[in-house]
């Protein structure tokens, strides 16, 4: 199927021609103008028969895809370290206010807390709810081997610093894959009760990606190699980049 974006012409047979305005690809609903730029109108690609401007159906699943994109890439992450990028790991954490979970993958040498930033490497659930696609090429629903294609092509420097061996942590990743996917999810959130101190290893925080999925009752998560004496160190996380621009930053940890 074509793609499917703002600025995209398309029929409608009650309405005519029109370009859309908004799309929502979790829901499956759009706005779109026909002959006005003062009034939009909302329309549902799984009912209300859109077309492209050239005849070709819009179709649209009924079933909304994850709400959460980290058991996807979980599953990526997986098959890459299987063909030897060992050196590549994925932090996912809430955001303060605890409604999204943000996502990192990053390469080569395995420090979590002061891990490299790199340029479409990060995402957050929140921007994945109105737009499901990673952010280096993907699309909307990709399987696992096309989202490594698509990073291979966006990033191939990028990539090729994953390349290695990291025997632990790739052991430790599988397990993890084995009892979490495809429904569920890790966060990597050292959890502070009440404001008391943290509590030493407790169970890695596991969460559904669905919503309509109960809350895990499977074995506990142990934490990552490297993450032991975390709990009684400084944390000192990777010191944002200088910006003099006066727009805020989109990596920031606190967004």
């Amino acid at each position: 199927m074509k793609a499917l974006a703002p600025g995209t012409v398309i029929f409608h047979r009650h309405r005519g021609y029109g370009v859309i305005t908004t799309v929502n690809l979790l829901t499956g609903w759009i706005s779109a103008r026909f002959g006005s730029e003062s009034r939009t109108l909302d329309l549902n690609l799984s009912t209300d028969e859109v077309q492209f401007a050239d005849g070709e159906a819009i179709l649209f699943r009924r079933a909304p895809p994850d709400r959460m994109p980290h058991a996807r890439l979980m599953a990526m992450v997986r098959a890459l370290h299987q063909a030897g990028y060992q050196k590549l790991y994925l932090y996912s954490w809430p955001k303060p206010s605890g409604l999204h979970w943000r996502w990192h993958l990053f390469t080569g040498q395995r420090d979590w807390m002061q891990r490299p930033w790199r340029e479409g490497w990060y995402g957050s659930g929140a921007d994945y709810n109105s737009n499901p696609v990673m952010g280096w090429g993907d699309t909307p629903g990709a399987s696992t081997d096309e989202l490594i294609h698509a990073l291979a092509k966006f990033d191939p420097q990028g990539l090729a610093q994953a390349l290695g061996r990291d025997e632990d942590h790739t052991a430790w990743f599988a397990s993890v894959c084995d009892a979490l996917l495809p429904g569920y999810m890790y966060s990597l959130d050292m959890q502070r009760p009440d404001g008391g101190p943290l509590t030493d290893m407790p169970p890695v925080p596991v969460i559904p990606v669905r919503a309509t999925l109960p809350p895990y009752a499977g074995p506990d998560i142990t934490w990552p190699p490297g993450w032991a004496g975390l709990w009684s160190k400084v944390h000192v996380m990777p010191a944002p980049r200088i910006n003099l621009t006066g727009v805020p930053d989109e990596r920031s940890l606190d967004y």
